[in-house]
């Protein structure tokens, strides 16, 4: 319990000194330089999406105005700009200077992301906060994803999923022998070594394919946005607790030479920003 308290409070001390930092920026930022920053910013969720995906529209707004409107990010749809999972590669390319995502999607390409992004059976979502700002998190992920040329910024952790919305119960093991499931991360791993046939497709396919049949079961977020989905009006059996992600986090990512291009002023205002978007999503989720 002594160990929760004191994590819970170094959360709460991060949280304090971004509100107070960024009711400080706006005057700081004004008197520094007018430096014009117009970001392009494609999400991974869908903006409309409480905890999961809606911080980063919080994170643009504070950032348009605690820079008095000199750094404002354009925030696009999932699919609208490049494909959903395509944003870090987009990033690297430069044919975006940033996005919002969850880094377990680059798995495939880069397969410590999914250490980042969520754990089976893991910590706990503000125990994250604290490894990422307190311990060696942020660290490990920016020397990661330097390789890539890219800038990760942590911008949201939410709470635990459920274990998916299924369309047939699972009572032994041998009943995911086959299962068409859709299944992120290290857990989708965890599934196929079971026998299931794991698929990942975007969040906004997942109900169509449950609708048609070309998918068993899916997981995807916490309860209240699966049921925003519609999960739960075409496959009726939900289990929980969430084993695979005890935890979900989302970072803004930017090109490396983007982020290289900023003043410390605006470097300071994005990260000041999305601290705030993660203890927010935090306090939601």
């Amino acid at each position: 319990m002594n160990e929760i308290t004191s994590t819970a409070r170094k959360a709460l001390i991060h949280l304090t000194a971004a509100s107070c930092m960024l009711t400080a920026a706006h005057s700081t930022a004004q008197a520094a330089d007018a430096e014009k920053i117009r970001w392009k910013v494609q999400a991974v969720f869908g903006t409309h999406l409480p905890a999961l995906g809606d911080p980063i529209k919080l994170v643009s707004e504070q950032i348009k105005a605690a820079s008095g409107g000199n750094v404002q990010f354009k925030i696009y749809e999932p699919g609208k700009l490049v494909p959903p999972f395509g944003i870090t590669e987009a990033i690297k390319n430069k044919q975006l200077h940033a996005g919002y995502t969850w880094l377990g999607y680059d798995q495939g390409k880069i397969p410590a992301a999914a250490l980042f992004a969520a754990v089976p059976f893991g910590m706990e979502p503000w125990e994250y906060a604290t490894w990422w700002y307190e311990g060696e998190g942020k660290k490990l992920a920016e020397e990661l994803y330097a390789k890539h040329d890219v800038h990760p910024v942590l911008c949201s952790v939410i709470g635990p999923e459920t274990a998916g919305w299924f369309t047939k119960e699972i009572n032994t093991m041998d009943d995911l022998k086959g299962l068409k499931i859709r299944f992120a991360g290290i857990g989708g791993k965890v599934l196929q070594k079971a026998g299931a046939s794991v698929t990942m497709i975007p969040g906004g396919e997942i109900f169509p394919a449950l609708e048609k049949g070309a998918i068993d079961a899916s997981e995807f977020s916490m309860p209240a946005v699966d049921q925003l989905m519609g999960f739960d009006k075409v496959a009726k059996i939900n289990y929980f607790p969430g084993w695979h992600q005890t935890f979900t986090a989302s970072h803004l990512v930017i090109n490396t030479d983007s982020w290289n291009e900023l003043s410390d002023t605006n470097k300071a205002l994005i990260d000041m920003a999305c601290t705030a978007g993660t203890f927010r999503a935090l306090t939601r989720g």
